[in-house]
């Protein structure tokens, strides 16, 4: 027999015992798509989407791993698969690794005596496991101290390849067909680095009660949005979002029949409406790990809620729009809608490991919604912003709270939570809340202090509990124009409700609201009552029947009750 077949013969067996055991840990336990969004929710800071989040969460996984071997926790040869605590034989890979130990002697432990077979493993560490098998195998073949190769494993392999030799032919045609498929779609994609997630809504919806009932009729809607999402490192994403719809807001009427000047029943697929279905990118956003921070930087359509961390689980949309919530008041607190469009904001990690600041972190970012204006009053320092800052505390995977800071500015005529938008009329860029809380001094620039608090425990995997509270204080540049403004609203979601997927949500507070300012009537609180279920059909399709009731809509008790009730279907693709 010839050296290299030789060589090739006693080598064969260790390569196969070690592709196995990387075969077993590449079938680890993955995660499903509503545990991730609930645990990104749940006292993560959220940054945009499933591709860096994912990526982020390997990086993770390897420093973790590299930290045990920082850890005086290097290996040690074993000579039996026995000494292994957490290997029994019923185990499936057993035989294997007993091969490996007992035959070959390439396999080491971990000196608490634990091999550790069900953790991840990395490219790193399969390449280190490798060469250390093969160095072994060599020094076996070196030092022809062992029978490694008999006249039985020879006859062994001779008759296992005779008897599938059918199926190795068989092997042998799909690799070839793959491989040309392969080729094909490589000729043919759209593109090496970037990636295209979609979501169009269809809703059927309609208004109820008093004068709002005869106001509006019954109308069926849609939003569609393309996000083409691309990756340069695999740890970043460069967001570039077109949008189009045609979805309007109800008319809301006060016992007058005039309309009243709210935003209250906005619905979240009405966010970034074009009115007409005509397309425009409402988001241009890039994201990217440096060092421990993670930085945001939005070119266009940024918002608070792209990279704070919500803590509304199951009732925010990260799309803001098909997925969560049916209206922009229970999706998340009034406080991430104070101002948008481009700036800069980052993330910064508090602690490691686990304790009270495990998984807990501070946020910074700022925002100018007339960035991209030279003129005089405007652009990224002199015109409309709003900075952000929050300390985020997570407590274990069941318990996450945020403190929140924000400070505005707006010229004369501004509106207080208009999510960025300067040029639409005020029913089209304001997106919660009534018009006393909203309007600011026509005549003067105004300022703004709000503060909000948030915070979502999970008990158990069936049950979520969110709420928040928030408090705005306007100073406005002229007589007669300060105002407060006061929000609070709790949430409980029953994840898996009737099906994996599922999702029953219950919302109830008050929208943003401002008593005694003069030029307006009404002093009633405004709440809101809003349920809905999210009946998931496919992995693709949902459809999510709800009522949103309004009470004092207008902050008035003299107008009717208005009531929404609203299909929504949602495809994602």
């Amino acid at each position: 027999m010839s050296n290299i077949l030789w060589k090739s013969l006693v080598v064969s067996p260790a390569v196969l015992g070690a592709t196995l055991l990387v075969s077993t840990t590449a079938i680890a336990a993955p995660k499903t798509t509503t545990e991730v969004s609930a645990a990104k929710q749940l006292g993560v800071t959220q940054v945009a989407q499933q591709p860096e989040i994912l990526a982020q969460t390997t990086i993770d996984q390897v420093n973790r791993y590299s930290n045990e071997g920082n850890q005086n926790n290097s290996q040690s040869q074993v000579t039996s698969v026995s000494q292994f605590s957490d290997v029994q034989p019923t185990d499936w890979a057993f035989q294997a690794l007993q091969s490996l130990v007992e035959r070959y002697g390439c396999i080491a432990g971990y000196p608490n005596a634990t091999y550790r077979g069900n953790r991840a493993l990395t490219r790193y560490e399969f390449a280190a496991g490798l060469n250390a098998c093969l160095d072994r195998v060599n020094e076996l073949i070196a030092t022809a101290t062992a029978d490694l190769v008999t006249k039985q494993d020879l006859a062994t392999l001779q008759r296992l390849q005779e008897e599938f030799s059918a199926e190795l032919a068989t092997l042998r045609g799909r690799v070839d067909s793959l491989e040309a498929r392969t080729a094909e779609l490589e000729a043919n994609q759209f593109s090496t680095t970037t990636k295209l997630v979609g979501e169009a809504v269809f809703a059927v919806s309609d208004a109820f009660g008093g004068n709002t009932g005869d106001a509006n009729k019954t109308v069926f809607q849609d939003r569609v949005r393309l996000d083409l999402q691309t990756s340069f490192t695999g740890r970043d994403v460069l967001h570039t979002r077109l949008s189009a719809g045609n979805s309007q807001a109800f008319s809301l009427r006060d016992n007058a029949n005039n309309p009243i000047n709210t935003a209250e029943g906005t619905q979240t697929f009405e966010v970034s409406s074009t009115g007409n279905n005509s397309v425009n990118i409402d988001r241009l956003t890039y994201e990217v790990p440096i060092g421990p921070a993670q930085v945001y930087l939005a070119a266009s359509g940024g918002r608070h809620s792209h990279y704070a961390a919500v803590n509304n689980p199951y009732f925010f949309d990260q799309t803001d729009g098909g997925d969560g919530a049916l209206s922009t008041f229970a999706s998340e607190s009034p406080i991430y809608r104070i101002g948008g469009g481009a700036g800069i904001a980052l993330n910064l990690p508090l602690g490691k490991g686990g304790g009270i600041l495990g998984n807990s972190s501070i946020t910074a970012g700022y925002l100018a919604s007339e960035a991209n204006n030279p003129g005089l009053g405007s652009g990224l320092a002199d015109g409309d912003y709003a900075a952000l800052g929050q300390l985020n505390f997570s407590v274990g995977n069941r318990l996450a709270l945020a403190a929140t800071y924000v400070h505005g500015y707006s010229a004369a005529g501004g509106l207080l939570f208009n999510s960025g938008s300067t040029s639409d009329a005020f029913g089209n860029n304001v997106r919660v809340g009534t018009g006393q809380a909203n309007i600011l001094s026509a005549a003067n620039a105004s300022s703004s202090n709000s503060y909000g608090v948030s915070a979502a425990f999970r008990p158990s995997d069936k049950l979520s509990i969110s709420g928040f509270v928030s408090f705005h204080d306007v100073t406005g540049f002229g007589v007669g124009d300060d105002y407060e403004a006061w929000s609070y609203g709790v949430g409980v979601a029953l994840p898996d409700f009737g099906k994996k997927g599922n999702v029953l949500g219950l919302f109830a507070g008050a929208e943003p609201y401002a008593f005694n300012r003069p030029g307006f009537a009404g002093n009633d609180i405004p709440y809101h009552f809003e349920g809905f279920y999210k009946y998931r059909v496919s992995d693709n399709v949902s459809i999510t029947p709800g009522v949103i009731w309004l009470t004092s809509p207008g902050q008035n008790s003299n107008n009717d009750d208005a009531f929404i009730g609203t299909l929504r279907t949602t495809f994602t693709f």
